[in-house]
C-alpha cells in the first residue's frame, strides 16, 4: 500500500538547489520505500518491446523456447529460495550443493546472497523494512531471470516477510519457473552459540538493535517446499535433502519429466510403447495379413518384446544399419529427442553413408547390444517383390504379432557382429551359434505390436511393460528403486544383500527406496535355472516376508521378469541390463561378480573350459561406461552363514569359525541329493555328508521346489526354460491331442478316423478323381514341422524332431502354403525313378496353394493342378500341389497355367522353397527332377500308382524293406 509522504519529512531545498525539486541527501529510507512503492505501481506490469508477443503477453515469444533451451542445457532452470534467521546456514548450505552440483554433475548453478548482492545491485539499501522489501524484490527479478536461462539459482536471504517472498514466488510461477521456497528453522538459541558473525554477541550487549528474529520480527513460511532442521542434520545430509528435491523434480535434466518423481526417464527422455491402441488394432490386423511374412523366433519374440514394451528406450524397431554400427563400435548411439540438430528422426530413417548431418546429435545414450532381425534371402525376395516396404511379423507357430515398417534390409556381416560384441572367440558359445545361424541379411524398421505379447506359461502376471512397472513403483510410493537381477534361486545371501542396499539408500535421504526383483526371462542356456523353477522359488521369498532370513518385504518389494534374451557378452552384456532397467525406473543396480558371464566350452581359442571374462570387468566398464548417465551401481559383497544365529551376513573377522560357506555348486549338489533342513543348534561342517541344508539359508517352501527341480532335472518338458509362446494347435474339432504343442510329447488323432494315414479315404465320395482329401499336417505361416507318424498307434500327427532330438522347425521362412498328405499312398522305396532314385517311404505330400490356413487334422477336398519331384539326399519325394475347394479361388483355378495367371510368382516361390528349404539349416540344396509342374494327369497318376503301392504294403505278409516299425494295424489297412 501507498502512503502519502509527509512533508515534514522533506525540506524546502538548499538554497543552491532549485525550487520545485529535493535534495536527496533530506531523504530517509521509509521516504525513498515510499517513492519506489509508488513508481512501481505506476509502472505498466509488461513492458511490450517483443513484435511476436500480444499485449498483455509474456515476451518469451521472442526468446529460445524453454523446452529447447534446457534440453540443450540437459538441466532446467529453477529457484531455490532459503530463508531464515541470521547463522541458520543458508550460504554454508547453498555452497556445499552448488560445489555438488557443478564439480559432480557439470550444471549451471549461481548462488546469489547478501554478499554479493549488497557489493553491487543492492548497495543503495538499508536494512529498513521497505529497503527489505525492496532487496528480495530486485533478488527474485534476478533470480527469475537466471532461472528462466536455465541456471539453478541458489538465493540466501534472510527475507524475514512473508508478504515479500510470496511475490517472489508468484512471479516464477507466472513464468512457469520452478520456486522452492527452503525454511532453516534453528532455534533461537541454537542461532546464539554459532554466532558465526559476533552479530548475536552484539545484540546481546545493545551494541546493535533491530536485528532480525531478535528485536525485528521474522515470518516463518507457512507452506515451505522443504523444512531443513540444520541443527540435526550434517552439512552434506541438507546438501542431500536438496539434491533428492532437484533430481526427484527432473529439475536436473533437460528434458520434460516424463517418468513418476524420484523415477529417472528412459533414455532418449520419451515413454516407448509401441502397442497398437485398441481402436486400431482391427484395421492393423486386416492391413498385416496383406504385407509379406516375415518369420521370428523365439528369441526374436523376445528381443521384439523388449523394444515393443520400452526396454531399450529410445529403440522404436529392430536395428537399422547405422543404428547397429555405432552400437558395436560405441556401446551407445546419439540421439536428438527436441531436434536441437534436425536429427530428431535419425533412429527412424533409412541409413544413408553419403549424407551427414552438419551438427552430431546432442545426446548419447547406451545402446550396446545389437537388435536386430535376420532373414534368409527367401523373406528379402519376398519382400523386394512386394512394391512396398512394410512387413508383417509371424511367429514360428504362425501367429501375426506385429508390423514392421519402412523395412531396411542389409547384410548380415555376422563376424563383425561378434567379435566387436564379445571380444572371444568361441564358435560353441549358445548365443554365438545362434548369431551365426541367422540368415545372410538383416531387416531393421520400426515395429507396431498387434496386441500384447503373452506366453501363457502361467507366468504372465509376472511380465510387465516398462510403463506399468513405472506406475507400480509410483503406487508403492517410491523415491527410488534398486534393481537385484537373477538368474538362479534367491538364498538368504542374496535377501541380505538386497535388504543391506535399501538400508544404505535410506542413509543417502531416500524415504521409500523399492527394490525390483527381477529375474531373467528371455532365453537362457539349457544348463540354467528354469525360468518357472526361479519364479516361483520367488514367490515363496515374498510370501515368507520377514518371518525368515531369506525372505523379502512385499510392501517394498516389486517382482517383474525382465524379458530380453540373455547372450552372455559379459560386460558388454551388463551395461544393457543396467540400461533396460532404468528404462523402467531404476536408479540404482545390484552388480555382482562375473556379471552376464560364462565358461568357455572346449574349443574356446584364449578360455576353454574357463570363464571367458575376468569377474571384476562388469562392474568397472559398467560405472565407466558410455551413455549409463546417472545409473549407480550397488556392489556385491561376499556373505556366509552365520551358524550361532542361522543369518548369512557378513562374517566377522574375529570369528571365521563361526561362519560356512555355502557355494552354488554345493547347493545344486544338496538339492539333487534331497537335503533336508538341518538342525538349528548343530550346524555339520561338512552338510554334503550330512545331506543337510542349514534353516536360515532359503525359505523352506522355496527350497522344496529347488529339490523338485533338480531331483527332475532330466524331465525337460516339465519345466520353462525362458519364455516361449505356449500356443494350443490350431486344429480341426474332430481331432483331439495330448502334450504341449511345438514339444516332442505332442500327437493330434482324429475323433472319427483310427489312422490319418490308412482309413480317410484317398477321395471324398461323390468328387471327380482329380479332388483329392487332403489332410493338414502344417497349416500356412506354421514353421513348426509336423507329420503323420508311421510308427506310432494310429498313425498320430506328431513333432518331427532332429537328429539331436529336438522338436524340428522349418527356418527358411514362413510357409505360404498349407502342407499335408494323400491319405492311403505311400511312396514305395523299392520303386526306383528314371533318375535311380527310390520313393521316400512317407505317404505322399502336399502342398495347398490357396490363401487361407487350414487347420491341423482337417480333411479338406483338393483339386489336385500338378506336381514337382523333388530329389532328396537320393530319394524321390512328390509334392502334389493343389487348391482347396473351399479357397475363394477355387473356381478359377483349375490348372498350372491359371495358378500363374491368378497368383503370379506363386510357382516360383515353390520351387525356390522345395531347393533352398534346408539351407537356412546349413544344408546344401535339393535338387528337383524338372523346374516345371508335371500336369494334372501326369500327377493323378502319380497319385494312382502310391496308392496302389499303399494297398500292396496293407496286404502284404512278407517283411517290407524300411517299414519295420510302421503301425499298419488299422481298420483299412491291416485291422
Amino acid at each position: 500500500m501507498v502512503t502519502a509522504i509527509p512533508v515534514a519529512t522533506v525540506s524546502k531545498g538548499h538554497a543552491d538547489c532549485p525550487e520545485g525539486l529535493v535534495d536527496p541527501n533530506d531523504l530517509g529510507p521509509e521516504v525513498m520505500g515510499v517513492l519506489r512503492a509508488k513508481a512501481l505501481d505506476s509502472t505498466p506490469p509488461h513492458i511490450i518491446e517483443c513484435a511476436e508477443a500480444k499485449a498483455g503477453e509474456s515476451q518469451a515469444a521472442c526468446h529460445l523456447p524453454k523446452t529447447e533451451r534446457f534440453a540443450a542445457l540437459n538441466q532446467k532452470g529453477a529457484t531455490l529460495w532459503m530463508t531464515g534467521c541470521s547463522g541458520a546456514g543458508k550460504t554454508t548450505i547453498a555452497t556445499a550443493l552448488e560445489d555438488r552440483l557443478v564439480k559432480h554433475y557439470g550444471k549451471h548453478v549461481y548462488r546469489l546472497d547478501g554478499d554479493n548482492l549488497r557489493t553491487g545491485l543492492n548497495r543503495d539499501l538499508s536494512f529498513s523494512e521497505s529497503d527489505r522489501a525492496e532487496s528480495v524484490r530486485r533478488t527474485g527479478e534476478i533470480a527469475t531471470l537466471f532461472a528462466d536461462a536455465g541456471v539453478i539459482t541458489l538465493v540466501g536471504l534472510i527475507s524475514p516477510y512473508r508478504g515479500d517472498r510470496d511475490e517472489v514466488r508468484k512471479r516464477h510461477e507466472d513464468q512457469g519457473i520452478p520456486f522452492y521456497e527452503i525454511f532453516l528453522d534453528v532455534p533461537v538459541a541454537e542461532l546464539m552459540k554459532r554466532d558465526p558473525k559476533g552479530q548475536y554477541a552484539k545484540v546481546a550487549s545493545g551494541e546493535l538493535k533491530h536485528f532480525t528474529c531478535i528485536d525485528d520480527p521474522y515470518e516463518e513460511p507457512l507452506h515451505p517446499e522443504l523444512t531443513l532442521k540444520t541443527h540435526e542434520l550434517e552439512i552434506e545430509e541438507s546438501a542431500d535433502l536438496l539434491f533428492r528435491m532437484l533430481e526427484r523434480d527432473g529439475v536436473l535434466m533437460g528434458a520434460p519429466k516424463v517418468s513418476p518423481p524420484g523415477l529417472p526417464n528412459p533414455d532418449g527422455d520419451e515413454i516407448i510403447d509401441l502397442h497398437v491402441a485398441p481402436q486400431d488394432r482391427q484395421a492393423r490386423i486386416k492391413e498385416a495379413a496383406t504385407l509379406p511374412k516375415v518369420l521370428i523366433t523365439d528369441i526374436d519374440l523376445n528381443w521384439l518384446q523388449v523394444i515393443g514394451e520400452g526396454w531399450a528406450s529410445p529403440l522404436k524397431g529392430f536395428m537399422r544399419e547405422g543404428t547397429l554400427l555405432e552400437t558395436l563400435h560405441f556401446n551407445s548411439i546419439l540421439v536428438d529427442p527436441f531436434n536441437l540438430t534436425g536429427n530428431a528422426l535419425r533412429l527412424e530413417s533409412p541409413t544413408n553413408f553419403n549424407d551427414f548431418s552438419e551438427h552430431q546429435p546432442p545426446q548419447r545414450v547406451s545402446m550396446p547390444i545389437p537388435i536386430t532381425l535376420s532373414c534368409t534371402s527367401f523373406t528379402k525376395d519376398l519382400i523386394d517383390k512386394s512394391g512396398g516396404r512394410d512387413v508383417a511379423l509371424v511367429t514360428q507357430m504362425g501367429h501375426t504379432v506385429a508390423i514392421l515398417r519402412n523395412s531396411e534390409i542389409y547384410n548380415n556381416r555376422k563376424e563383425e557382429i561378434i567379435t566387436r560384441m564379445y571380444g572371444v572367440i568361441d564358435n560353441d558359445h549358445p548365443y554365438i551359434k545362434h548369431v551365426y545361424s541367422g540368415g545372410p541379411y538383416l531387416i531393421g524398421g520400426e515395429v507396431e505390436l498387434l496386441d500384447r505379447i503373452r506366453y501363457n506359461d502361467g507366468l504372465d502376471k509376472w511380465r510387465k511393460t516398462a510403463t506399468e512397472l513405472m506406475n507400480e513403483f509410483q503406487a508403492k510410493g517410491a523415491d527410488t528403486v534398486y534393481a537385484f537381477q537373477t538368474r538362479n534361486p534367491t538364498h538368504a545371501g542374496h535377501a541380505y544383500l538386497m535388504r543391506s542396499a535399501g538400508e544404505d539408500l535410506k542413509t543417502k535421504g531416500y524415504k521409500k527406496p523399492v527394490l525390483w526383483l527381477s529375474p531373467l526371462g528371455g532365453w537362457t542356456k539349457d544348463d540354467d535355472v528354469p525360468l518357472d523353477v526361479r519364479v516361483h522359488q520367488h514367490e515363496q521369498v515374498l510370501e515368507a516376508g520377514t518371518t525368515h532370513p531369506g525372505g523379502l518385504d512385499p510392501e517394498t518389494t516389486v517382482m517383474a521378469i525382465w524379458p530380453a534374451p540373455m547372450v552372455y557378452a559379459g560386460p558388454t552384456e551388463v551395461e544393457f541390463h543396467a540400461k533396460s532397467r532404468r528404462s523402467a525406473g531404476a536408479s540404482y543396480f545390484v552388480v555382482g561378480r562375473d556379471p552376464a558371464g560364462m565358461k568357455g566350452s572346449p574349443n574356446a581359442v584364449a578360455h576353454p573350459d574357463d570363464d571367458l571374462y575376468d569377474g571384476d570387468h562388469g562392474r568397472y566398464v559398467l560405472q565407466n561406461s558410455p551413455g549409463i548417465g546417472n545409473m549407480k551401481m550397488l556392489s556385491f559383497v561376499k556373505v556366509m552363514y552365520d551358524i550361532t544365529d542361522n543369518v548369512m551376513k557378513i562374517p566377522d573377522e574375529s570369528r571365521m569359525d563361526d561362519f560356512i560357506s555355502i557355494s552354488g555348486t554345493k547347493m545344486r549338489l544338496l538339492a539333487r541329493n534331497g537335503a533336508v533342513p538341518c538342525s538349528k543348534t548343530d550346524i555339520p561342517t561338512d552338510l554334503v555328508e550330512a545331506n543337510c541344508i542349514p534353516s536360515g539359508f532359503m525359505v523352506p517352501k522355496g527350497w522344496q521346489g529347488v529339490v523338485d527341480y533338480y531331483k527332475n532335472v532330466d524331465d525337460t518338458e516339465r519345466w520353462t526354460p525362458w519364455s516361449r509362446p505356449m500356443v494350443e494347435a490350431p486344429s480341426d474339432r474332430h481331432t483331439q491331442f495330448k502334450g504341449q504343442y511345438g514339444s516332442n510329447s505332442f500327437e493330434l488323432k482324429h475323433t472319427q478316423y483310427d489312422s490319418f494315414w490308412h482309413d480317410i479315404p484317398l477321395r471324398p465320395s461323390g468328387k471327380g478323381e482329380e479332388i483329392i482329401n487332403l489332410v493338414t499336417e502344417i497349416p500356412m505361416y506354421v514353421t513348426a514341422k509336423m507329420e503323420v507318424s508311421k510308427e506310432l498307434p494310429g498313425n498320430p500327427i506328431a513333432q518331427d524332431k532332429n537328429k539331436d532330438g529336438s522338436p524340428r522347425y522349418y527356418t527358411y521362412g514362413t510357409p505360404f502354403f498349407n502342407y499335408g498328405l494323400i491319405p492311403q499312398t505311400w511312396e514305395d522305396p523299392s520303386l526306383i525313378s528314371p533318375e535311380g532314385n527310390g520313393g521316400d517311404n512317407d505317404p505322399l505330400d502336399v502342398m495347398e496353394v490357396g490363401s487361407d490356413a487350414l487347420l491341423m487334422g482337417s480333411i479338406t477336398p483338393c483339386r489336385v493342378l500338378g506336381s514337382l519331384e523333388l530329389i532328396d539326399e537320393g530319394e524321390t519325394d512328390h509334392k502334389i500341389i493343389c487348391i482347396a475347394l473351399t479357397d475363394k479361388d477355387a473356381n478359377r483355378i483349375m490348372t498350372m497355367e491359371d495358378l500363374e495367371r491368378i497368383k503370379p510368382g506363386h510357382l516360383e516361390k515353390l520351387v525356390d522353397w522345395l531347393k533352398r528349404y534346408k539351407t537356412s539349416d546349413g544344408k546344401g540344396e535339393n535338387a528337383l527332377a524338372q523346374e516345371t509342374p508335371t500336369t494334372r494327369s501326369q500327377a493323378l497318376e502319380i497319385i494312382e500308382e502310391t496308392h496302389q503301392r499303399w494297398r500292396q504294403l496293407c496286404k502284404s505278409d512278407s517283411f517290407v524293406k524300411g517299414t519295420n516299425g510302421f503301425s499298419l494295424d488299422s481298420p483299412s489297412c491291416r485291422g
